[in-house]
């Protein structure tokens, strides 16, 4: 944000040098970038007229002009085509210095004697992005009432610094020449003169011009509109263009400069109608339909998106809401009659469709932010105020408004404890009220306690801690006294989920198996890789808004395709044996606001065992965080080998899967050798683990082992077997293994032999055969009813 100098002391009386009020007022929180000085370097420029112009004898492209600088008449070569006699012109005469260090001498100019140089502003230090259009390519034209033999420094106000601000996004208030002002004044305890909205003399009625205002989307929080008659479209008066051109905006009218200045001294963007140009007289905001096209002031053709809000006069789109107006509704140098538009627009709503367009303004710089839409009835009288006082036209008596929802000012309760507890200082009551009110911030005192009204404009502001910092930093950061550090010291600790997981890591670890970190974004291709269903759930996935690319873009559902990558990475280097894990979030789409994010353990390795060292591998993982007596459940999986996945079970919950890699997986990954994976809730494993094991005393008394062989058929599970051994065995069995499991010779078909081991053992006394055998009798029946099969001899 550009702030001359001279603008700010409009509105509040400065004394203090450009250093001195720099530095405080970066002390306050108002950030400054730089401070530019636009006369540095030029001197020896002043105003000439030109009173008689001819051609130059041996130049066809070049004039010879007689130029009068009051007390003398000089001569001045010139290739420029915008000059004429009469012309108020800058002109650097002999031993002037410009800008870029050239310095002017006079001399012959194919002939003839030149005693100076006419400048353009450009030449003066301006930068081509704000030089008026008429003069971007030729001298400068100073207005006819121009004094002549000025220097050109102080007519231009070139010897006035600029201050350049970095704004925050919550202060938008603070892109304004008034809030920067109110900045001011807080910070050097001094009154502001706020600048004039009175409206005088307005003629005719309204309704002659403008008949309604319709607002048909919620994103638009007021509308207020007034007309202005009989203008006269010309330049602007030269005070109105330098504080234009020292802002960093470009003039261009006067009734587009009028809004530019507006938006740059109050901060509320501002629009004007050619109201001739209107099918209806009335303006309808509406939100656009998908498919419309609009062309905005800069030429080019937009397509609309539902969302985007529109200015309409009923039929045919005039503006954009809050970023550009329409091609067809400008201002022209025909234009009589103006529509003044003062609005506030929803600021995600701008934010998005100027970020979608790839259309960025002033105005929807300011808007995305977010305004205080009670600024839009003082921005229309302001810009009337000032048409009446340029005498630009008549000011229509009357205006429409439409603000549904009124925004009103906060009342915020502060304690006189709670602000000196958090600045470690100590003031009154009264001055902390008086500090508040600075920054017009209105404060009614009781006992202790400030009730604080904050103005709309100050939407940063919403708990009584904001207050504190506002108070903080126009008391000045600098003048709070050091103070050591006081309060208790507490022991800190790992939180459970981070101590589960570094056991799980160091046991893991411990087992042979290395920690893989992978990306959270994943190719959508990787569905196809596992040969999964296109109809399966799981393809619904998240997708990422702005990815790196079609590798990364969307949010991984699972672990395992990265488990397998990595896996085959290193098999395509030859590394051996090779077992890793990962714990890391999974994303997936929810009913809720933000997505669901599920925190997974993987593990999977080739050359190291098979489906049952991984089976191990995971009991003992889980053992070790206390959780044991698991069941498994065969499944189907695309990506899993047929007959050798599983779903583990813990009390009753799912706590994950288990398998070989299909064969047909790994050869879309390019592996050669078998794969074993599995993947298990970890939000689950964290909250049924403990962190503190009860050690009891070894079994004193001895155990008793049973062996079995049944031939089954080969679909029974051996889960079912271990159930039927436990409801029998009770308190008197200690364990469960199968030991066995054959197919082959001797064998039937469709059957299997699979061989199980029984551990009894009692806690207070020594077991005898007689205690057993009715249990295992009983295993042993229930097996062959159950489940049809047959005790082997």
């Amino acid at each position: 944000m550009y702030v001359p100098i001279k603008w700010l002391k409009d509105y509040i009386d400065l004394d203090e040098d450009i250093k001195t009020l720099a530095d405080k007022l970066s002390d306050s929180g108002s950030h400054v970038e730089s401070i530019i000085t636009r006369s540095e370097g030029i001197e020896g420029v002043y105003t000439g007229k030109i009173i008689e112009i001819k051609k130059h004898p041996d130049a066809d492209k070049l004039v010879v002009c007689k130029v009068d600088f009051k007390d003398k008449d000089l001569q001045i070569v010139t290739g420029a085509k915008n000059v004429f006699e009469g012309a108020i012109v800058p002109v650097a005469l002999d031993g002037a210095k410009l800008h870029n260090g050239i310095e002017i001498k006079s001399g012959l100019l194919r002939g003839v004697e030149s005693q100076g140089m006419m400048c353009s502003l450009e030449e003066l230090g301006y930068d081509v992005s704000v030089i008026p259009k008429e003069a971007r390519n030729g001298i400068f034209i100073f207005p006819k009432n121009t004094e002549v033999g000025a220097d050109v420094i102080e007519l231009l106000d070139l010897n006035e610094p600029i201050i350049e601000f970095e704004i925050t996004p919550n202060r938008p208030d603070c892109l304004s020449i008034i809030g920067m002002a109110l900045e001011t004044a807080a910070t050097l305890d001094k009154k502001i003169k706020r600048p004039s909205v009175e409206v005088k003399n307005a003629k005719g009625n309204i309704k002659d011009f403008l008949e309604d205002i319709q607002i048909d989307t919620p994103n638009c929080y007021r509308y207020y509109s007034r007309v202005l008659s009989d203008i006269k479209i010309e330049p602007s008066p030269l005070w109105m263009q330098d504080y234009l051109m020292a802002a960093g905006v470009r003039p261009i009218s006067n009734i587009v400069d009028l809004t530019n200045f507006i938006m740059l001294e109050l901060g509320t963007p501002m629009h004007a109608f050619d109201l001739d140009s209107l099918k209806n007289k009335k303006v309808v905001v509406r939100e656009a339909i998908d498919g419309e096209k609009f062309k905005t002031l800069d030429g080019k053709e937009r397509d609309l998106k539902s969302g985007d809000i529109l200015i309409t006069d009923g039929e045919e789109i005039i503006g954009l809401g809050g970023i550009m107006g329409g091609l067809d509704s400008e201002i022209n140098e025909n234009t009589k009659n103006v529509l003044i538009e003062g609005a506030c627009f929803n600021e995600d709503n701008i934010r998005k469709t100027s970020k979608r367009l790839n259309l960025r303004s002033e105005a929807s710089g300011r808007f995305e932010k977010g305004l205080d839409p009670n600024l839009c009835e003082i921005s229309v009288n302001r810009m009337c105020h000032l048409a009446q006082a340029l005498n630009i036209g008549n000011v229509i008596d009357g205006h429409i408004d439409v603000y549904k929802n009124k925004v009103e000012e906060k009342v915020i309760e502060l304690s006189k404890e709670k602000n000196n507890n958090l600045m470690g200082i100590e003031l009154s009551t009264e001055e902390i009220a008086s500090i508040l009110q600075r920054l017009e911030i209105k404060c009614q005192i009781n006992g202790d306690i400030i009730s604080a009204k904050v103005p709309t404009f100050r939407r940063d502001i919403n708990i009584a801690e904001d207050l504190i910092e506002e108070v903080a930093r126009i008391y000045g950061y600098a003048n709070i006294e050091k103070k050591p550090l006081r309060g208790e010291l507490s022991v800190g600790s790992r939180p459970h989920y981070r101590e589960i997981e570094i056991r799980i890591k160091n046991f893991l670890t411990g087992l042979g198996y290395n920690e893989f970190m992978t990306y959270s974004f994943v190719s959508p291709t990787i569905f196809d890789k596992l040969n999964i269903d296109k109809d399966d759930p799981i393809r619904d996935t998240l997708n990422i808004l702005n990815p790196l690319g079609e590798d990364y873009s969307i949010m991984r559902p699972s672990l395992i395709p990265s488990m397998i990558d990595a896996l085959s990475k290193n098999a395509a280097r030859f590394n051996e044996n090779v077992a890793g894990f990962e714990i890391g979030n999974t994303f997936f789409k929810s009913q809720k606001e933000l997505p669901e994010e599920k925190l997974k353990l993987v593990m999977g390795f080739y050359d190291i065992g098979d489906f049952y060292y991984l089976k191990e591998s995971i009991e003992k993982i889980l053992w070790n965080v206390g959780l044991s007596g698991f069941t498994y459940k065969r499944i189907k999986k695309s990506y899993l080998h047929t007959g050798r996945c599983a779903e583990i079970f813990y009390k009753g919950h799912s706590l994950g899967i288990l398998g070989e890699v299909h064969p047909l997986v790994l050869k879309n990954y390019s592996m050669k050798k078998k794969v074993y994976v599995a993947e298990l809730d970890f939000d689950f494993i964290t909250e049924n683990s403990i962190n503190n094991y009860t050690f009891k005393e070894l079994f004193k008394y001895p155990s008793i082992k049973r062996d079995f062989a049944f031939v089954m058929d080969r679909d029974i599970e051996a889960s079912q077997i271990e159930k039927i051994a436990k409801d029998n065995g009770k308190d008197l069995l200690e364990s469960f293994k199968v030991f066995d499991i054959y197919e082959g010779d001797n064998i039937e078909k469709g059957k299997k032999s699979l061989a199980f081991s029984l551990v009894f053992r009692s806690k207070d006394r020594t077991l005898t055969d007689d205690d057993i055998s009715t249990i295992s009798e009983n295993v042993v029946k229930s097996i062959e009813k159950q489940l049809g099969a047959v005790l082997r001899s």
